[in-house]
């Protein structure tokens, strides 16, 4: 009896003393590699920190930069406007003046026609014959059709002809 004993305690260890090894050798494996996945999850869980803080990070100077766009923005448009204020303005001096130059033209045109108007045809003539043709036409523009026939008459048949062959030309518009 005491081989049977024996034998059936010799044959639970053998059965029931191996798996209980091999279960005290899973647990240990399950531990040790739970273990390495929380030191895994502790390692993504900084990791995801360090991401977070660097978005935000990403994100401020993201914000700062477009602040400091849109205050150069403001300052190219108020530039931007100062210089459409300024043409204009030069605009309108360059049209006044414009204005000014044509009216002084326009008297000094007047006066040189009251003065070959009030001269003799003959002084008149000899001071258009050492014109150019086309100066001549201009002043003699000026004057009415009497006096210009007065001069013309009184003048070198061959320059008259020129200053009336200007005369017949249109008007050209100066810049």
């Amino acid at each position: 009896m005491k081989k049977i004993v024996g034998f059936f305690w010799a044959g639970t260890v053998l059965i029931y003393g191996a798996p209980a090894t091999k279960s005290y050798e899973c647990t240990k494996i399950f531990e040790d590699r739970k273990n390495e996945l929380l030191v895994e999850l502790e390692r993504i869980d900084e990791q995801k920190q360090a991401l977070d803080s660097l978005k935000r990070a990403t994100e401020d100077l993201l914000r700062k930069k477009e602040a400091m766009v849109k205050g150069k923005d403001a300052k190219v448009d108020q530039k931007l406007a100062e210089i459409k204020a300024k043409e204009a303005s030069v605009k309108k001096i360059l049209e006044e003046n414009k204005k000014v130059l044509d009216e002084i033209k326009q008297l000094k045109s007047d006066k040189v026609s009251q003065t070959f108007s009030k001269m003799k045809p003959a002084a008149a003539a000899n001071i258009l014959a050492q014109m150019p043709p086309s100066d001549g036409a201009a002043i003699l523009s000026t004057l009415n059709s009497k006096v210009i026939g007065q001069i013309l008459g009184k003048m070198d048949p061959k320059k008259g002809s020129e200053i009336t062959a200007k005369l017949k030309e249109p008007p050209r518009l100066t810049k």
